[in-house]
């Protein structure tokens, strides 16, 4: 079995890259609050109180950036990394699920 190959990350810097990282976090604990998708309450607990660190971490991503003078976010090279990532995926779990017919 053949290891499977995934797209290069675009170059990002060093800050856009805890960026995306930080960003991600905050999805992923978004969606595990997500009552749509929950089954307990406890694991919502969970990931709302993770939801406070991970928060702080992407202000400070951010705030670093901003200091280091990377004052524009470029959002096309951004997006590719987000979907190489699994973005997309991460991303759906914070919408509501389709409804069941």
């Amino acid at each position: 079995m053949e290891p499977t190959e995934f797209p290069p990350l675009p170059a990002l810097t060093q800050a856009e890259g805890e960026f995306i990282d930080c960003y991600l976090a905050v999805l992923d604990q978004v969606g595990r609050i997500n009552p749509a998708r929950g089954s307990d309450t406890y694991s919502a607990l969970r990931a709302a109180q993770a939801l406070a660190s991970r928060a702080a971490a992407l202000r400070d991503a951010l705030a670093l950036m901003h200091e280091r003078g990377e004052r524009q976010i470029h959002a096309a090279t951004l997006a590719r990394a987000l979907r190489v990532l699994d973005g997309e995926r991460r991303a759906g779990r914070v919408a509501m699920p389709p409804t069941s017919k």
